[in-house]
């Protein structure tokens, strides 16, 4: 007695596409112990096009570092090393 409503039935039935791949925090994955606030470029790659910082579920960081590159971000925001808000900042 299968019902459509049954969720066990109905398990990634398209929700997710086929050719995702894993995610990972780069820092583990490299063995970066330290997030240096005053390299813009590589703070850039954690920032959207309005200088917004990208959560963990698109980065794919872990907690601990997300905690990091926020504060390095702040920091450099704060040191005028990179912009609060723009416009188009890729």
């Amino acid at each position: 007695m299968a019902t459509s409503n049954n969720r066990n039935n109905d398990r990634n039935n398209g929700n997710k596409p086929v050719d995702t791949r894993n995610k990972y925090c780069r820092f583990k994955k490299n063995g970066i112990k330290y997030v240096d606030y005053k390299d813009p470029n590589f703070l850039l790659k954690f920032v959207n096009e309005q200088g917004r910082l990208l959560p963990r579920r698109i980065t794919g960081t872990s907690l601990k570092f997300q905690r990091k590159v926020a504060q390095a971000v702040a920091k450099a925001r704060h040191l005028a090393l990179m912009p609060y808000v723009t416009d188009a900042l890729k």
